[in-house]
């Protein structure tokens, strides 16, 4: 089963989000920075890599807040695991993504997340 990894980084009271560009899978939905887990690898160490490569920022390890699995349609199962970032270094930038945005909590439902991420959505923010 493939792992993925989504970071939760909060600053001033508003939550990191990102926007996937037109071309790639799941075009232009919002997700969380992270990343596919590589063998070997812890899920801590896949999520500070896939935030330097995604935002140029060197994070602390962070800590789960959850994890389950999902599948999308026609696709094998996924285990999601979201980690909440409490401390890096530098100034997030966007690296990959079409847009990236520092939003209020109580305005992530107006966004158009990818579907494994709504059950995080619900629950815990």
């Amino acid at each position: 089963m493939t792992t993925v990894v989504a970071g939760i980084l909060e600053r001033d009271g508003r939550v990191l989000i990102c926007q996937r560009k037109a071309d790639q899978a799941h075009p232009l939905k919002w997700e969380f920075p992270g990343g596919k887990v590589e063998p070997g690898e812890s899920p801590e160490a896949a999520l500070a890599r896939e935030l330097r490569e995604e935002l140029g920022i060197e994070s602390g390890p962070g800590s789960q807040v959850t994890r389950y699995e999902f599948t999308y349609p026609g696709k094998n199962p996924i285990l999601l695991i979201f980690l909440a970032v409490a401390d890096w270094q530098g100034d997030a930038e966007n690296l990959i993504f079409e847009r990236i945005v520092w939003e209020q909590r109580a305005r992530l439902q107006e966004y158009e997340f990818l579907e494994g991420d709504l059950p995080f959505l619900a629950s815990h923010l």
